[in-house]
């Protein structure tokens, strides 16, 4: 009843009626559009119900999909549940051809596809328009990865942003809303409509390479009440976010694209710490989530990745959290989800443990081994078959509620017009803002602004870094060290680094891994006074409580680079809070 009086109001229960008739009447448009379907109808020129309840919008969403499922052929069904990616910047002929012919799930842009955007506008709207002219004329989801931060996939003309744990450094539920909805904006310009984000893994290992900053904060409802902003703000710019990677990638720092972590840790830290963020979006509806190539052997008995776990998807996602929504793999090429198996195991694995998309970063050929077996097993197993067409009902599902009402302008881009409008003069403010704001001083402040007399060394692995850092300080030299490898650097360059700091007086070192903290501590042992400017992970500086003052910025773009020199500089305050433990935080 609650749901009706909220639609009602205080205007009276004569209301209620009046919502359920129409409500019953909406059903019904759909069960009869459903029981008379033929091959005629159009994924565009269904009844709009954008000003109906939301209720309703959902279940007249479902009836739709239902409907189309019901008169689906086999294969147009099978590429429903699978998202494939494309080599090169322009989609292959047989891609096309597939689309035209059954309609796809969704395409994924990768890195490859998008230094170029517009080009990659122009791809996307060739295959969106060829989707247009297959049965039904199904679009496809179009998504990629644009976290902010260091994970941004389509790069070209798209704005640099701050990223997740400058949000966290913030703690403003409104700072994630607009970072949502700006590259949200973006993304649509483009014509994605789908975005792998946010990810709202835990900085459990703050240390990891593989999260690290992408976390938001290690604090579960922190990183819950962010992450939903974050998703409010994608839907408001007409993006369909996507929470990962379910149940939680932070608590390791092994990366699943080349092995498979697991995470040994039992249910009751398991539920009461890496299923919050997920159990708080799962509650708010948020319209996807992505599963993840990450083994936990004390809650499910084994070392499945929670990927082809049944208990997981099932059992925890779909029952304890009871999430309705669609659930999309990572990329099944990663060897956390293949480990031995083919990858025609790893699919099936995956669509029966719960799964409603497969992604795959290489697309199967139509006649090919992969798509034969997947089409073989939906024809002879009653049980798999039933399992697709519930998938590819939800990601239908998807497609009426979020595509549908956009129409077909609002997923064609205009590659004609991508360079007048990206980058989005807002987002460059907002994130430029974000920078500033976000930049955080870890420990004393007693030696802020750090103007040292006498020669400084400006050392770090970016050429930004040093060109910006030697014109704050002009009486300075520099030593640009590499990036990789990470985890220690290089006898040869800490060597040289060593003889170059003859007659310096102190040092301004970037810090954005193990690494790059041994430049810092090769500095101070030789006497001179430290100074470091944390990128990525500030748990890489935990240990130098010796440094004379330490600022933490969150990404190696210029925007936070500069923030960090100035108020190492004194040219800016640092008004942000590292959003992890660390010791010596005031």
């Amino acid at each position: 009843m609650h749901i009706a009086e909220s639609v009602c109001g205080k205007q009276g229960r004569w209301r209620l009626a009046k919502v359920a008739l129409c409500a019953g009447a909406l059903f019904l448009t759909g069960f009869e559009g459903a029981a008379s379907a033929s091959a005629s109808r159009d994924f565009w020129n269904e009844k709009e119900f954008s000003l109906w309840p939301e209720f309703i919008q959902k279940s007249r969403a479902r009836s739709l999909a239902e409907g189309y499922v019901d008169m689906m052929g086999d294969e147009e069904i099978l590429s429903q549940v699978l998202m494939v990616g494309y080599a090169g910047t322009t989609p292959s002929e047989g891609l096309l051809r597939w689309i035209g012919k059954y309609g796809i799930g969704g395409i994924k842009i990768f890195g490859w596809n998008a230094e170029n955007t517009t080009t990659l506008a122009g791809a996307i709207e060739k295959m969106q328009s060829t989707s247009m002219k297959s049965p039904h004329s199904i679009p496809a989801l179009v998504a990629t990865d644009q976290e902010g931060g260091w994970i941004r996939h389509v790069k070209g003309r798209t704005s640099e942003s701050p990223g997740n744990m400058a949000i966290g450094a913030t703690g403003s539920s409104s700072d994630a809303f607009k970072a949502g909805y700006l590259i949200g904006k973006e993304l649509r310009v483009l014509g994605i409509t789908m975005n792998f984000a946010p990810d709202i893994d835990l900085a459990t290992n703050p240390s990891s390479t593989i999260i690290g900053p992408r976390a938001f904060s290690d604090d579960p409802a922190v990183v819950a009440r962010l992450g939903n902003s974050y998703a409010s703000g994608s839907l408001r710019a007409g993006v369909i976010p996507t929470a990962k990677h379910y149940p939680g990638h932070g608590a390791t720092s092994r990366d699943s694209h080349g092995t498979l972590p697991v995470i040994d840790i039992d249910s009751k830290t398991f539920e009461q710490r890496e299923l919050k963020p997920f159990s708080a979006l799962a509650q708010a509806e948020i319209p996807a989530m992505m599963s993840g190539h990450l083994a936990f052997p004390r809650v499910t008995g084994n070392e499945d990745p929670a990927s082809l776990s049944e208990k997981l998807i099932t059992g925890y996602l779909r029952g304890k959290l009871r999430y309705k929504g669609l659930v999309i793999t990572d990329d099944l090429y990663m060897v956390g989800a293949l480990g031995s198996q083919t990858i025609l195991e790893t699919c099936i694995k995956a669509l029966m443990a719960g799964n409603d998309m497969l992604l795959l970063s290489t697309a199967p050929e139509l006649g090919g081994s992969l798509w034969n077996g997947l089409l073989d097993r939906y024809r002879s197993d009653t049980k798999f078959r039933e399992r697709v067409k519930a998938a590819a009902t939800t990601v239908l599902t998807v497609k009426f509620r979020y595509l549908r009402p956009l129409g077909k302008k609002g997923i064609l881009p205009q590659p004609s017009s991508v360079e007048g409008l990206l980058p989005d003069p807002e987002a460059t403010k907002f994130f430029n803002d974000l920078a500033r704001r976000s930049a955080s001083v870890i420990g004393s402040r007693k030696n802020l602004p750090f103007r040292p007399k006498g020669k400084v060394m400006i050392a770090g692995p970016f050429d930004t870094f040093i060109s910006r850092g030697c014109k704050a300080y002009p009486n300075s030299i520099s030593f640009n060290f590499s990036f990789h490898p990470d985890a220690e650097a290089k006898p040869s360059e800490l060597k040289l680094f060593k003889a170059s700091l003859t007659g310096c007086k102190a040092a301004i070192i970037c810090v954005a891994n193990p690494a790059g903290l041994q430049f810092a501590e090769a500095a101070y042992k030789e006497g001179l006074d430290v100074a470091i400017v944390s990128v990525l992970s500030p748990a890489h500086v935990k240990s130098a409580s010796w440094s004379k003052a330490t600022v933490a910025v969150y990404h190696y773009a210029a925007i936070c680079l500069q923030a960090g020199l100035d108020v190492l500089h004194g040219d800016l305050r640092g008004q942000g809070r590292v959003p992890i433990s660390m010791s010596g935080q005031p």
